[in-house]
């Protein structure tokens, strides 16, 4: 059985019928920028996630970008981020002129270390910025702590993880400010690029508009040096029609998880993501780790099983950040899982047939790497 990694048709064929006439609306009132869509889904994941303002945006890198700088981070300042993340967290200082500083993460979620947080804050630094991999929440209370004492902003990255939550409330309304992105493949999708800013400050919020919309709040009145990084009401569209969806999508995804945990608990070689007690996980991924990733993938591939990897390098050893003078070794957890992560299909039409080929694929695939004296069970069984 030949199973993708992600559905993504399932999700409009869910949707279609409900956004072909507002299309159809847009394109005869030629309304395609901001307007009375935009504005309902911003009220509405506004009310969703719990959170004062949401400010609709072109991508989740444009989202970030803007939240550095609503927040007041500048060229030179230091941003203390995970060195497993997407690039995105990086790239959108970087290009402020900021400096991403690179901290480890844990061995069992593989989410920032507060300890090593601690640790990389001079005085220079800015702002925190927690990512919320995989759909799981990172331990935001700890870092918000260690924040305040030290007088800096705490941003999430909240892109993996729409619907999210841990018992201090729900991913993307823990800190100060937060950005996220809807790129189709996220829990909470676009039918092309968008992503949003989130805050419960209104003077903040109102400068993310601002400088989303070219520095100018009155037309061809412009404050600010800005952007063009406004919403596209076709995409507002789809995102208000599969949030209406996004629990029940969610509670899937949390099933399949379930499904997948008791299909591979007990095969020799693989280890199974753990969830954080009180969290509850969106699973964006199912994350496993194999000794030989690259091989198990490959087998795997060779099965009709789509599999991926997120990510296989950490962001400080790309060639991209090479100038920062970072060396193999510094990042020990996250270089360790970067060579053994494979993410798992997962998406809300997943079925029990697919789960099954998908462990039948994995356990032959890792029988095949594992040496005759591996006879260890799975670590990190979730319960």
């Amino acid at each position: 059985m030949n199973v993708p990694f992600l559905d993504l048709a399932a999700q409009q064929a869910e949707i279609v019928d409900e956004v072909l006439p507002v299309w159809r609306s847009q394109l005869g009132s030629a309304g395609f920028i901001g307007g009375a869509e935009v504005d309902a889904f911003e009220r509405e994941y506004a009310e969703y996630i719990g959170v004062g303002h949401v400010i609709g945006v072109s991508n989740g890198t444009d989202a970030l970008e803007l939240a550095y700088r609503a927040v007041g981070v500048r060229a030179g300042d230091e941003v203390i981020m995970p060195a497993n993340t997407f690039i995105a967290t990086a790239e959108a200082a970087s290009r402020i002129g900021a400096v991403p500083v690179f901290v480890d993460v844990d061995d069992a979620n593989l989410l920032m270390d507060p300890d090593a947080v601690e640790a990389a804050i001079t005085a220079r630094t800015r702002a925190i910025v927690p990512v919320h991999l995989f759909g799981q929440t990172a331990p935001v209370p700890r870092l918000a702590a260690i924040a305040e004492r030290h007088g800096l902003v705490l941003i999430e990255d909240a892109a993996q993880a729409q619907g999210a939550s841990s018992e201090a409330g729900r991913a993307g309304a823990l800190g100060r400010i937060s950005a996220t992105s809807f790129y189709p493949g996220k829990n909470l999708g676009a039918a092309g690029d968008a992503g949003a800013v989130m805050t419960d400050d209104a003077e903040t919020a109102a400068l993310i508009r601002n400088l989303a919309a070219h520095g100018s709040s009155v037309k061809y009145v412009h404050d600010n040096i800005g952007m063009n990084a406004r919403l596209d009401a076709v995409q507002a569209a789809v995102l208000r029609a599969k949030l209406r969806r996004l629990d029940d999508w969610n509670a899937a995804r949390r099933a399949a998880a379930v499904r997948y945990a008791a299909l591979l608990d007990g095969v020799a070689g693989v280890r199974l993501p753990a969830p954080v007690p009180g969290n509850l996980d969106v699973w964006h991924l199912y994350v496993v780790r194999v000794e030989e990733r690259d091989r198990v993938m490959a087998g795997m591939t060779a099965a009709g099983i789509g599999v991926g990897i997120h990510y296989p390098t950490v962001v400080p050893l790309t060639e991209a950040y090479a100038g920062l003078g970072h060396r193999a070794g510094e990042f020990p957890v996250a270089e360790a899982a970067a060579a053994r992560i494979l993410s798992l299909p997962m998406f809300p039409h997943l079925t029990a047939i697919q789960q099954q080929a998908v462990a039948d694929a994995l356990r032959d695939a890792v029988g095949r790497s594992l040496p005759e004296t591996v006879g260890a069970p799975a670590q990190g069984s979730m319960v």
